[in-house]
Parts: structure tokens; sequence; C-alpha cells
């Protein structure tokens, strides 16, 4: 059987890709036949394990697998806020920084920008969604946040899944200006969020060990990000200062070894996204953009 493409709509030529998985031998084996998932659920998505390749890619000598990572995904070096040369392990080269003005922010007080590079589903109401990565293929959000009183404030609410493969950027950064609280842990297993494993098995974003930021923002109102960890991710790491007023496209934070996903949530009526994100994600096909990029405009 052949297996079935991951396909994107790019938005910047507006065509549909193919897209190039990181380790997908590895990924249709461990969740596209009972036996992988059985090896996944019992090792797999277990701490130890992306301890391990967290850890692997710390060591001096990791190094190695970066021009060879950079020529089979074809990364843009010149976007690197250092040479790739001065990159001392893979974990490094992998959060790197970029030069500021290769991710330009979307101007205009109400206008909101996408938090991090990568595939991005964007659903206007999620309790009307028919699905996220497969129709049908639902998670609540209270399942999401790990706290009932804090998802009835967003029933009904937007949301953007931003998924980020290997090859992206991993820092992920404010889509609005407001003030944040501290991020919360909620504790969890650490599955892939490939969409070879969501298309199995949805839940596997709110099985994932996550972070929840609640901000307050002038022309937004109340609003949630989530960053999840997947497999391989050796940490997620915050760097803003809770309480203080952030702008929008200040970085927040970054992902170490993995693929990794930010999600989003405005509550009830707060944002229009763009069309684009909108059209492709009702048929549960995922928009690529980049950090800083437009992704709506506030209704009020």
């Amino acid at each position: 059987m052949i297996p079935e493409p991951i396909l994107y709509y790019d938005r910047y030529d507006r065509t549909t890709k193919t897209e190039k998985v990181f380790g997908e031998r590895w990924l249709r084996l461990a969740y596209d036949n009972p036996v992988g998932r059985f090896a996944v659920w019992l090792f797999v998505r277990r701490r130890l394990f992306s301890w391990y390749y967290g850890r692997k890619m710390n060591r001096r000598g990791s190094d190695m697998l970066i021009f060879k990572f950079v020529t089979d995904y074809d990364i843009d070096v010149t976007e690197f806020a250092k040479s790739a040369f001065d990159f001392k392990t893979f974990n490094e080269f992998f959060y790197r920084a970029l030069k500021p003005e290769c991710r330009p922010i979307a101007q205009g007080l109400k206008i909101a920008v996408l938090p991090a590079d990568g595939r991005h589903l964007a659903f206007p109401d999620v309790e009307r969604a028919d699905g996220f990565y497969v129709k049908g293929a639902k998670f609540s959000l209270d399942e999401l946040l790990g706290d009932a009183d804090l998802a009835a404030r967003f029933s009904g609410g937007s949301m953007l899944i931003s998924r980020l493969c290997p090859s992206d950027y991993h820092r992920f950064h404010f889509p609005v200006s407001g003030i944040p609280t501290e991020a919360r842990l909620v504790r969890g297993s650490l599955y892939s969020v490939s969409p070879i494993a969501l298309r199995r098995n949805i839940k596997y974003l709110v099985s994932n060990k996550r972070y929840v930021t609640v901000i307050e923002a002038p022309d937004f109102g109340t609003m949630a990000i989530v960053e999840v960890g997947a497999t391989n991710v050796g940490s997620i790491v915050q760097s803003y200062v809770p309480g203080r007023p952030v702008v929008k496209g200040e970085e927040k934070g970054l992902f170490a070894f993995g693929g990794s996903c930010v999600i989003t949530l405005f509550r009830n009526s707060r944002i229009m996204f763009d069309a684009d994100l909108v059209g492709q994600s009702a048929s549960c096909i995922e928009t690529y953009g980049r950090m800083g990029d437009r992704l709506g405009i506030a209704i009020r």
C-alpha cells in the first residue's frame, strides 16, 4: 500500500506541496501499524527516550550533522543570526536565532501574527470544526487546557494549530501585544505531532506535556497560547517575564530538538482569521507560513 503523502498549502506561491517528513520511515513504522503503536506506548512516548535523544543532540560531535541537515531540507543559512560554522552542537543549531529583518512583523494594532514558522490550521469556531487533521477527529478545550473553567471561557472561540517540523525555525513568539501570565505546566507524554501520528490519534496533542499561558490583550481580549512538546523535544524554554507587557512578535521561548506545536486560542468573536488559512483548514490542509506574517484582524 502506498503511504498517503502529507500535503500542505504554501501561502507565498499559492501552490500545494508534499512535505519532506523528517524520519518518515520510522514514523510510519511506529504509528501506522499496531505493533509499532504498542512500542510507542511502551517506550517512545516516555520522557526518558526524549531525554536521551535530546542529550545526544547536545553533545560535542553532534554538530557534524548540521550541514547534511541543512542540505537535505534546503534551509536558508543567510537567515541565521550567526554563522552555521559557529554552532557547537546540533541542538544549538536547532533552536538558532534568526536575523530580525528575516521575520518582519505585520503592522497594525488590530493585526495578529503567526506565532511560529510552520504549517498552520485555523478554525474560526473550534466547536463547529468538522475535524482537525482528519474529518471527525477532534479534541476538547478542556482536554487541551487541563482546566475546565478556563476552557469554558474559550467555548465557541477561534483556534490556530501551528505545527513546527524539525527543519523549521524553532522559537515561538507572541502573536499580539498584551500582558502574559506565568506559563502553567500540564504534565504528559511525548508522542509525535507529525500528521502521520495525529491522523491515527488526534488525542496525542492533548496527551503530551504542554505549557499554557493566558494573555490579556488590549485589542483581542483574553487569549491563550499552548506550547506542546513531542517525541525528542528535549525541553520547552520560556524566555519572557510573566506580568511584564510584551509587544507583538516578541520572542516567548524556544523548543529544543524535535518537532513541536503551538496552539493559539482567542475567545468567541474576537478575531477574523485570514481567508487562505481558513479555506485550506476546512479541508484539513495545513498552510505554510512564517512567524510575524499576518494571522488575522481583531473584530472589536
